[in-house]
């Protein structure tokens, strides 16, 4: 039953998506707002599909952490797909960081940059790192969410990666409460797996690290807390236990390169 049910959902989720990018193309020609309403739209119709077909739901636990005004930055657990749809539905208007390989996807990509993402271009770790740090700053200025995956990419439940070095070069640089956002949602819909489970993915925001502390400190209170948050949360919902090595001391960020989805 999983399976048709994944199935049945996997076709008419890429055939929804498929439709609707070409249906409001048009709205690449008008001002950022009327895109970011039809994001939200496909994002509320994306989870009426999740939970008629999959049976799949979605709670949101600490949202007294959120500062209520100003920019401030977010450091997201990114274990799938999913929660990368949920962004624009919990946040006012978020700033990702992605990839900038992603906005030369046909459509979808046009959308991601009308939307004013924070598209990063991965290589010399220097200018990839000047590039994510103008980018932030644009967006702070803007009033707006920035959301980064401190682990640089879609981690599996169960597995370890080291945090790497952008996010703490953001927090040191703007100067914003720094919001952690663990989650279990990898439990549910796989990294890389054609199968979504029914069940209940909580996303859990957790006491914002204020701006001015060490870098190597702020970034090591994150990695503690955004990791023994997700592991408690994926655990009561029967997923795999990570071991997180990096616990012991401050300071062990990799620094290969910039924060990417």
């Amino acid at each position: 039953m999983i399976f048709l049910r994944s199935l049945l959902f996997n076709i008419v989720f890429f055939s929804w998506t498929a439709v609707y990018c070409f249906a409001i193309a048009w709205t690449l020609l008008l001002p950022r707002p009327f895109i970011r309403g039809a994001v939200r739209f496909y994002m509320r119709s994306l989870c009426l599909l999740e939970r008629a077909i999959i049976g799949l739901h979605y709670e949101i636990k600490g949202r007294e952490h959120l500062p209520t005004d100003g920019s401030y930055l977010v450091g997201a657990k990114h274990q799938s797909m999913w929660e990368t749809m949920k962004l624009h539905l919990i946040f006012r208007d978020p700033a990702i960081v992605l990839k900038h390989e992603l906005t030369y996807i046909p459509l979808w990509g046009w959308y991601a940059w009308k939307s004013q993402m924070i598209p990063v271009k991965r290589g010399k770790r220097g200018a990839a790192i000047a590039s994510l740090v103008r980018g932030a700053r644009r967006m702070k200025e803007m009033g707006r969410e920035i959301i980064i995956f401190p682990q640089g990419t879609r981690v599996g439940v169960g597995e370890y990666r080291p945090y790497k070095v952008g996010i703490g070069v953001l927090y040191e640089n703007l100067d914003v409460p720094l919001v952690p956002m663990a989650l279990n949602s990898g439990v549910f819909w796989g990294r890389k797996t054609f199968i979504k489970r029914p069940g209940l993915i909580t996303i859990e925001f957790l006491p914002p690290i204020p701006p001015g502390l060490p870098k190597d400190v702020a970034l090591f209170e994150l990695e503690a807390r955004l990791e023994s948050a997700s592991n408690r949360l994926a655990m009561a919902v029967g997923g795999p236990a990570t071991l997180n090595p990096n616990t012991a001391t401050p300071g062990r960020a990799s620094v290969t390169e910039a924060e990417t989805d």
